[in-house]
């Protein structure tokens, strides 16, 4: 279909070196450069509309790939992340401390970040879906799955979304969408991508795409709609929600037992569609300089709070495992644990396990648990491991101040915070394989659903436990879903999601500044303020 095309802002694409990100201590230098539709546009030939996709798809594995930008905005600013600063690092002018407190302004640069970078993937689609040009059904068809994609980030970041008529004048003041118009609008260009994507199936390799991908960002549409409309949730939206994670089910994809399985580089029942970007973020931002010889060690950065370590059964203090991998702290299974040593070189029929490149007998990285680690850490061989002081590394659920002791975001020891990590070093620290969209997050999305159209949701919520070695609920309520949402999809991008449409993202937490405590405005965050003189048609979000 022809789409009643308007438009994208006039913006500045924003390029935050990626030595920055993966160095926390140096500064934050930013390139600016012009990028709005050109003045003689009349359409993409054939190659070159295939070319735009292929550029599409590859600006995925900077956007997705790294610790800034989305992830910050997703992760960070919620109850699953934290960075303190430790000495001189991390510091960053307070620009991680600045996204977990609810501080944040419109100058922040990672906000800006993501206003560029998803608006910039929606004008390139649109090149691409032009009647002018020359693409083919195919390449059109992906073009509107990536539209709509970048379309809802917008949307669900800044509550409205610039859109840009490529027919029209490059002058022309963009007109925006909000609201139901916003979501009408990304659901027409799900639908044709429906209509027009291969198709998936589980056990797939699929980094691009699929009409099971499209369903599945159609129904995270539907979920979310009442919130984007500010209105109650409606019954039929809640259907449309069901049947879409229903025809994703046919496809053969299903809930996979393993957990931690699931994010090593492999196909599975479950990985929907995963971004062919290394995953060494998600593992060494995480970790201590010692906790592994692989990369040089870790940053010494990302952490948990221990409320949200708390949603997960087991000792609210250890999280260990046995030499055979076995939890012995009651915790259940996504919860992980520390191992008492590393995993002898040749004792490990996994394919995708590492092998012994330092020579010391173990697998490399087999050391580092998974999930959210806790207490003593150890070297390979077992000996204990010691912070870059000589003090015992082990990790502590509190955050405080090295010199006074009191609870603090800044001035942190080595030890402070529980670690929390996904994709385990021992199966190769910078495989491309980073999981997006997931179908225990559709599944998750149907019992959702359900319970918000009164139908009882305990079966599906208690199946779900099951496969992941924890005790049944005696019943699911809203809370009790949004605290399962916590425990599968911790650090997979859609915490402050969760949190905004269960109505939790302006509770209480630690360090939160007590001024962002219930302040609904909260809830966007601001349009960058180039982009208000430079668009009239838009209006900055209340609250800034």
């Amino acid at each position: 279909m022809k789409y009643l095309n308007k438009t994208y802002s006039k913006t500045f694409v924003v390029l935050l070196m990626s030595i920055g990100l993966i160095f926390s201590c140096s500064d934050l230098e930013i390139n600016e450069t012009d990028s709005i539709l050109a003045a003689n546009f009349d359409g993409l030939s054939p190659e070159q509309a295939s070319s735009s996709l292929d550029n599409m798809y590859n600006s995925l594995n900077g956007y997705i790939g790294d610790q800034a930008n989305l992830f910050a905005l997703s992760e960070v600013t919620t109850d699953a992340l934290l960075i303190p600063t430790r000495g001189s690092d991390w510091g960053d002018n307070g620009i991680w401390r600045q996204l977990h407190q609810h501080t944040w302004t419109p100058d922040h640069a990672f906000i800006t970040n993501v206003w560029n970078q998803w608006n910039e993937l929606q004008l390139t689609g649109s090149e691409i879906i032009d009647d002018r040009s020359g693409s083919s059904d195919n390449v059109r068809a992906h073009a509107h799955f990536l539209r709509a994609l970048g379309m809802y980030v917008i949307l669900d970041n800044f509550g409205q979304v610039p859109f840009r008529d490529t027919t029209a004048s490059p002058v022309d003041d963009p007109i925006v969408y909000s609201g139901a118009d916003a979501v009408s609008f990304i659901a027409s260009d799900l639908e044709a991508a429906i209509a027009g994507l291969e198709a998936g199936t589980a056990n797939g390799d699929y980094n691009r795409g699929t009409k099971t991908a499209a369903r599945y960002l159609l129904a995270k549409v539907m979920l979310n709609k009442h919130v984007f409309t500010n209105t109650s949730a409606d019954a039929a939206d809640m259907n449309r929600v069901i049947s879409l994670v229903d025809e994703i089910s046919s496809d053969g994809y299903q809930l996979q037992s393993g957990y931690f399985n699931i994010f090593k580089a492999s196909a599975d029942t479950e990985t929907i569609w995963y971004i062919p970007t290394a995953v060494g973020n998600r593992i060494f931002n995480t970790l201590h300089y010692s906790s592994t010889e692989i990369g040089g060690g870790g940053w010494n950065g990302f952490s948990t709070l221990a409320d949200y370590y708390d949603l997960f059964e087991g000792d609210a203090n250890n999280n260990r495992l046995d030499a055979d991998g076995n939890p012995i702290d009651g915790q259940e299974e996504r919860r992980g644990g520390v191992p008492p040593a590393g995993i002898l070189n040749g004792s490990s029929s996994d394919p995708l396990i590492n092998g012994d490149d330092n020579g010391d007998g173990y697998i490399d990285g087999s050391n580092v648990g998974n999930g959210f680690l806790i207490g003593q850490q150890y070297t390979p061989n077992g000996t204990p491991l010691n912070e870059r002081g000589g003090s015992p590394l082990s990790f502590t659920r509190d955050f405080t101040n090295a010199a006074s002791g009191a609870a603090s975001l800044t001035d942190n020891n080595e030890v402070s915070g529980i670690r929390v990590i996904k994709y385990n070093p021992r199966f190769g620290a910078f495989k491309e394989h980073e999981i997006f969209f997931r179908y225990s997050d559709a599944y998750l999305m149907k019992a959702e659903a359900m319970l918000r159209s009164g139908q009882d949701a305990s079966a599906m919520v208690n199946s779900l436990r099951a496969v992941r070695g924890a005790s049944p609920l005696a019943s699911v309520g809203e809370q009790e879903i949004l605290d399962e949402r916590g425990r599968e999809l911790f650090v997979e991008f859609w915490r402050r999601n969760d949190l905004i449409r269960f109505g939790q993202f302006t509770k209480d937490w630690d360090f939160k500044e007590s001024s962002a405590i219930g302040n609904t405005d909260r809830h966007v965050f601001p349009i960058p303020a180039s982009q208000i003189i430079l668009n009239p048609n838009l209006v900055q979000n209340s609250g800034y």
